[in-house]
Protein backbone atom coordinates (compact mmCIF):
# COMPACT_ATOMS: atom_id res chain seq x y z
CA UNK A 1 0.00 0.00 0.00
CA UNK A 2 1.42 3.50 -0.73
CA UNK A 3 0.63 6.80 0.18
CA UNK A 4 0.13 10.63 -1.05
CA UNK A 5 2.22 12.97 1.47
CA UNK A 6 1.19 16.74 0.89
CA UNK A 7 3.73 19.18 2.93
CA UNK A 8 3.43 22.69 3.77
CA UNK A 9 5.56 24.91 5.70
CA UNK A 10 3.93 27.71 7.73
CA UNK A 11 4.45 29.91 10.87
CA UNK A 12 3.76 29.02 14.27
CA UNK A 13 0.62 30.67 14.28
CA UNK A 14 -1.19 28.99 11.70
CA UNK A 15 -0.11 25.91 12.01
CA UNK A 16 -3.09 24.08 13.81
CA UNK A 17 -5.65 26.36 11.38
CA UNK A 18 -3.83 24.61 8.46
CA UNK A 19 -3.72 21.03 10.46
CA UNK A 20 -7.20 21.74 10.63
CA UNK A 21 -8.19 22.43 7.21
CA UNK A 22 -5.83 19.39 5.81
CA UNK A 23 -8.15 17.37 8.80
CA UNK A 24 -11.56 18.98 7.28
CA UNK A 25 -10.64 18.22 3.59
CA UNK A 26 -10.20 14.08 4.42
CA UNK A 27 -6.59 13.19 5.00
CA UNK A 28 -6.09 9.98 7.00
CA UNK A 29 -3.72 11.90 9.41
CA UNK A 30 -1.87 14.90 10.37
CA UNK A 31 1.43 15.72 11.37
CA UNK A 32 3.23 18.91 12.65
CA UNK A 33 7.15 19.20 12.81
CA UNK A 34 9.74 21.21 13.11
CA UNK A 35 11.07 22.87 10.27
CA UNK A 36 13.99 25.09 10.69
CA UNK A 37 16.19 22.92 13.03
CA UNK A 38 14.97 24.34 16.23
CA UNK A 39 15.57 22.71 19.21
CA UNK A 40 12.57 21.28 20.97
CA UNK A 41 12.88 18.84 23.80
CA UNK A 42 10.32 17.45 26.62
CA UNK A 43 7.56 20.10 26.86
CA UNK A 44 6.28 20.88 30.50
CA UNK A 45 3.14 19.75 31.60
CA UNK A 46 0.00 20.50 29.54
CA UNK A 47 2.18 22.52 27.16
CA UNK A 48 2.04 21.90 23.43
CA UNK A 49 5.14 24.11 22.79
CA UNK A 50 5.32 24.17 18.55
CA UNK A 51 8.57 25.66 16.56
CA UNK A 52 8.33 28.79 15.01
CA UNK A 53 8.40 27.62 11.35
CA UNK A 54 6.34 24.43 11.27
CA UNK A 55 6.27 21.61 8.07
CA UNK A 56 2.27 20.54 8.25
CA UNK A 57 1.83 16.70 6.38
CA UNK A 58 -1.35 15.31 5.73
CA UNK A 59 -1.54 12.02 4.80
CA UNK A 60 -4.12 10.45 1.91
CA UNK A 61 -4.50 7.26 -0.08
CA UNK A 62 -2.60 6.94 -3.01
CA UNK A 63 -5.83 6.49 -5.20
CA UNK A 64 -7.34 7.97 -8.15
CA UNK A 65 -9.88 9.86 -6.11
CA UNK A 66 -7.24 10.70 -3.14
CA UNK A 67 -4.85 11.75 -5.91
CA UNK A 68 -8.03 14.26 -7.60
CA UNK A 69 -8.30 15.51 -4.04
CA UNK A 70 -4.56 16.24 -3.63
CA UNK A 71 -4.48 18.33 -6.13
CA UNK A 72 -7.28 20.21 -5.54
CA UNK A 73 -6.03 20.88 -2.34
CA UNK A 74 -2.68 22.21 -3.50
CA UNK A 75 -4.54 24.27 -6.47
CA UNK A 76 -6.69 25.72 -3.57
CA UNK A 77 -3.83 26.83 -0.94
CA UNK A 78 -1.78 28.37 -4.24
CA UNK A 79 -4.52 30.79 -5.26
CA UNK A 80 -6.03 31.19 -2.01
CA UNK A 81 -3.22 31.01 0.23
CA UNK A 82 -3.44 30.21 4.00
CA UNK A 83 -2.28 33.09 6.60
CA UNK A 84 1.28 32.42 7.14
CA UNK A 85 2.48 29.57 4.65
CA UNK A 86 6.54 30.40 3.89
CA UNK A 87 6.37 28.19 0.27
CA UNK A 88 4.21 26.09 -1.74
CA UNK A 89 2.64 23.03 -0.77
CA UNK A 90 4.54 19.65 -1.93
CA UNK A 91 3.42 16.75 -2.47
CA UNK A 92 5.01 13.31 -2.87
CA UNK A 93 4.30 9.33 -2.84
CA UNK A 94 5.35 7.33 0.26
CA UNK A 95 6.18 3.61 -0.61
CA UNK A 96 5.37 1.07 1.93
CA UNK A 97 7.95 -0.32 4.15
CA UNK A 98 8.70 -2.33 6.53
CA UNK A 99 8.47 0.41 8.96
CA UNK A 100 10.68 -1.76 12.08
CA UNK A 101 13.16 -2.18 9.70
CA UNK A 102 13.35 1.05 8.76
CA UNK A 103 13.69 2.16 12.47
CA UNK A 104 16.69 -0.78 12.85
CA UNK A 105 18.70 1.15 10.10
CA UNK A 106 19.44 4.02 11.83
CA UNK A 107 18.72 2.41 15.41
CA UNK A 108 22.08 0.13 15.74
CA UNK A 109 24.59 -1.01 19.05
CA UNK A 110 25.82 2.02 20.56
CA UNK A 111 28.38 2.23 23.22
CA UNK A 112 28.58 5.18 25.89
CA UNK A 113 31.54 5.29 28.08
CA UNK A 114 33.64 2.64 28.64
CA UNK A 115 30.77 -0.17 29.62
CA UNK A 116 27.51 1.02 28.58
CA UNK A 117 25.29 -0.25 25.35
CA UNK A 118 22.35 0.39 24.44
CA UNK A 119 21.12 -1.96 21.40
CA UNK A 120 18.03 -2.84 19.77
CA UNK A 121 16.24 -6.17 20.85
CA UNK A 122 17.66 -9.31 19.70
CA UNK A 123 21.60 -7.39 18.92
CA UNK A 124 24.47 -7.27 20.68
CA UNK A 125 27.54 -4.70 20.98
CA UNK A 126 28.89 -4.91 17.16
CA UNK A 127 32.64 -5.01 19.02
CA UNK A 128 33.86 -8.47 19.43
CA UNK A 129 35.84 -7.47 21.82
CA UNK A 130 33.88 -4.89 24.22
CA UNK A 131 31.19 -8.12 24.58
CA UNK A 132 32.79 -9.31 27.75
CA UNK A 133 32.45 -6.32 29.91
CA UNK A 134 29.95 -4.57 28.69
CA UNK A 135 26.46 -3.55 30.03
CA UNK A 136 23.53 -3.44 27.45
CA UNK A 137 20.28 -1.96 27.68
CA UNK A 138 17.97 -3.06 25.20
CA UNK A 139 15.28 -1.37 23.99
CA UNK A 140 12.08 -1.73 21.51
CA UNK A 141 13.22 -0.39 18.18
CA UNK A 142 9.34 0.51 18.10
CA UNK A 143 9.98 3.60 20.46
CA UNK A 144 10.86 6.65 19.06
CA UNK A 145 12.72 8.52 21.59
CA UNK A 146 15.32 7.76 24.48
CA UNK A 147 17.51 5.77 22.45
CA UNK A 148 20.68 7.75 23.38
CA UNK A 149 21.07 9.40 20.32
CA UNK A 150 20.44 12.72 20.81
CA UNK A 151 23.81 14.69 22.31
CA UNK A 152 22.00 15.36 25.57
CA UNK A 153 20.97 11.42 26.43
CA UNK A 154 24.40 10.62 25.61
CA UNK A 155 25.98 12.94 27.79
CA UNK A 156 23.86 11.68 30.92
CA UNK A 157 24.45 7.96 29.40
CA UNK A 158 28.02 8.48 29.48
CA UNK A 159 27.80 10.34 32.72
CA UNK A 160 26.35 7.33 34.00
CA UNK A 161 28.89 4.78 33.26
CA UNK A 162 31.36 6.65 34.53
CA UNK A 163 29.74 7.21 38.25
CA UNK A 164 29.90 4.58 40.88
CA UNK A 165 26.20 3.51 41.37
CA UNK A 166 27.20 0.18 43.16
CA UNK A 167 24.38 -0.69 45.57
CA UNK A 168 23.02 2.86 45.47
CA UNK A 169 19.43 4.53 45.00
CA UNK A 170 19.14 6.88 41.53
CA UNK A 171 16.02 9.27 40.86
CA UNK A 172 15.40 9.83 36.97
CA UNK A 173 13.20 12.88 36.55
CA UNK A 174 11.37 13.22 33.39
CA UNK A 175 12.52 9.82 32.19
CA UNK A 176 11.12 9.38 29.04
CA UNK A 177 11.87 5.88 27.94
CA UNK A 178 13.07 4.99 30.86
CA UNK A 179 16.57 4.70 29.06
CA UNK A 180 19.08 6.42 32.72
CA UNK A 181 16.99 4.26 34.94
CA UNK A 182 17.31 1.12 33.36
CA UNK A 183 21.15 1.77 32.54
CA UNK A 184 21.82 2.84 36.11
CA UNK A 185 20.09 0.06 37.15
CA UNK A 186 21.86 -2.63 34.57
CA UNK A 187 25.49 -0.71 35.65
CA UNK A 188 24.74 -1.89 39.39
CA UNK A 189 22.10 0.54 41.10
CA UNK A 190 20.31 -1.16 43.88
CA UNK A 191 17.08 0.73 43.07
CA UNK A 192 15.63 3.27 40.86
CA UNK A 193 12.59 6.13 40.52
CA UNK A 194 11.35 6.91 37.35
CA UNK A 195 9.46 9.92 37.09
CA UNK A 196 7.34 11.62 33.96
CA UNK A 197 3.94 13.69 33.66
CA UNK A 198 3.27 11.88 30.34
CA UNK A 199 1.57 8.59 31.12
CA UNK A 200 2.79 7.52 27.57
CA UNK A 201 6.42 7.69 28.75
CA UNK A 202 5.55 5.65 31.82
CA UNK A 203 4.55 2.69 29.62
CA UNK A 204 7.24 2.89 27.67
CA UNK A 205 9.72 2.96 30.91
CA UNK A 206 7.90 0.24 32.05
CA UNK A 207 7.60 -2.04 29.24
CA UNK A 208 11.46 -1.59 28.76
CA UNK A 209 12.18 -1.96 32.49
CA UNK A 210 9.93 -5.64 32.08
CA UNK A 211 12.61 -6.34 28.91
CA UNK A 212 15.76 -5.78 30.36
CA UNK A 213 15.12 -7.48 33.94
CA UNK A 214 15.07 -4.87 36.06
CA UNK A 215 11.34 -3.45 36.56
CA UNK A 216 11.49 -5.29 39.99
CA UNK A 217 13.88 -2.70 41.26
CA UNK A 218 11.85 0.27 39.46
CA UNK A 219 9.57 2.51 40.78
CA UNK A 220 7.77 4.82 38.46
CA UNK A 221 5.65 7.57 39.42
CA UNK A 222 3.92 10.85 38.08
CA UNK A 223 5.49 14.24 39.28
CA UNK A 224 2.71 14.36 42.09
CA UNK A 225 2.31 10.49 43.36
CA UNK A 226 6.36 10.81 44.25
CA UNK A 227 6.67 10.37 48.02
CA UNK A 228 9.31 11.99 50.03
CA UNK A 229 12.56 10.08 49.31
CA UNK A 230 16.21 10.63 49.73
CA UNK A 231 18.45 9.27 46.69
CA UNK A 232 22.49 9.08 46.41
CA UNK A 233 21.94 9.74 42.51
CA UNK A 234 19.91 12.57 40.65
CA UNK A 235 19.79 12.69 37.08
CA UNK A 236 17.46 15.00 34.63
CA UNK A 237 17.55 15.10 30.98
CA UNK A 238 14.97 17.78 30.35
CA UNK A 239 14.87 21.47 29.57
CA UNK A 240 16.27 24.55 30.81
CA UNK A 241 13.16 25.68 32.31
CA UNK A 242 11.62 23.28 34.24
CA UNK A 243 15.35 22.42 35.63
CA UNK A 244 15.51 26.00 36.92
CA UNK A 245 11.82 25.49 38.24
CA UNK A 246 12.87 21.97 39.99
CA UNK A 247 16.02 22.73 40.99
CA UNK A 248 15.07 22.76 44.61
CA UNK A 249 13.12 19.85 44.57
CA UNK A 250 15.88 17.86 42.60
CA UNK A 251 18.83 19.19 45.00
CA UNK A 252 16.53 18.50 48.32
CA UNK A 253 16.06 14.55 46.65
CA UNK A 254 19.59 13.62 47.43
CA UNK A 255 21.59 12.45 50.42
CA UNK A 256 24.49 14.40 52.30
CA UNK A 257 27.35 14.04 49.28
CA UNK A 258 25.20 12.39 46.58
CA UNK A 259 25.59 13.36 42.83
CA UNK A 260 23.21 15.50 40.83
CA UNK A 261 23.41 15.33 36.55
CA UNK A 262 21.21 17.33 34.74
CA UNK A 263 20.92 17.84 30.86
CA UNK A 264 18.75 19.16 27.97
CA UNK A 265 20.58 22.36 28.48
CA UNK A 266 22.00 24.53 25.55
CA UNK A 267 25.34 25.92 25.41
CA UNK A 268 24.05 29.72 25.81
CA UNK A 269 21.42 28.40 28.88
CA UNK A 270 24.62 26.61 30.76
CA UNK A 271 25.47 30.04 33.23
CA UNK A 272 21.24 30.49 33.91
CA UNK A 273 21.61 26.87 34.91
CA UNK A 274 24.17 27.08 36.80
CA UNK A 275 23.69 29.47 39.18
CA UNK A 276 19.93 27.47 39.66
CA UNK A 277 22.46 24.98 41.65
CA UNK A 278 25.27 26.63 42.71
CA UNK A 279 24.38 27.50 45.89
CA UNK A 280 23.82 23.98 47.08
CA UNK A 281 25.87 21.82 44.44
CA UNK A 282 29.75 21.62 44.06
CA UNK A 283 29.62 21.82 40.42
CA UNK A 284 32.02 20.36 37.96
CA UNK A 285 33.38 21.86 34.65
CA UNK A 286 30.40 21.47 32.09
CA UNK A 287 30.66 18.67 29.51
CA UNK A 288 29.61 19.61 26.12
CA UNK A 289 28.37 17.76 22.94
CA UNK A 290 27.25 19.54 19.74
CA UNK A 291 25.72 22.75 20.93
CA UNK A 292 24.49 20.85 23.93
CA UNK A 293 25.42 20.65 27.74
CA UNK A 294 25.45 18.44 30.66
CA UNK A 295 26.02 19.98 34.67
CA UNK A 296 26.58 17.60 37.41
CA UNK A 297 28.36 18.07 40.59
CA UNK A 298 27.50 16.92 44.49
CA UNK A 299 25.83 17.95 46.65
CA UNK A 300 27.66 20.22 49.27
Amino acid sequence: MAWLQLSIEVSKPDAEGIAAFLEDAGALSVTLADAADEPQLEPGPGETPLWSQVKVSALFDADPESEALVARLVDQLAREPRAGATGPALVERIEDQVWERVWLDTFKPTRFGRRLWVCPHGQDPDDPEAIAEAVVVALDPGLAFGTGHHPTTALCLEWLDGTDLDGKTVLDYGCGSGILAIAALRLGAARAIAVDHDPQALEATRDNALANGVADRLAIYGPNEVPELKVDVTIANILAGPLITLAPRLVESLRPGGALAVSGVLAEQVETVRAAYAERIALAPTRLREDWALICGTLR
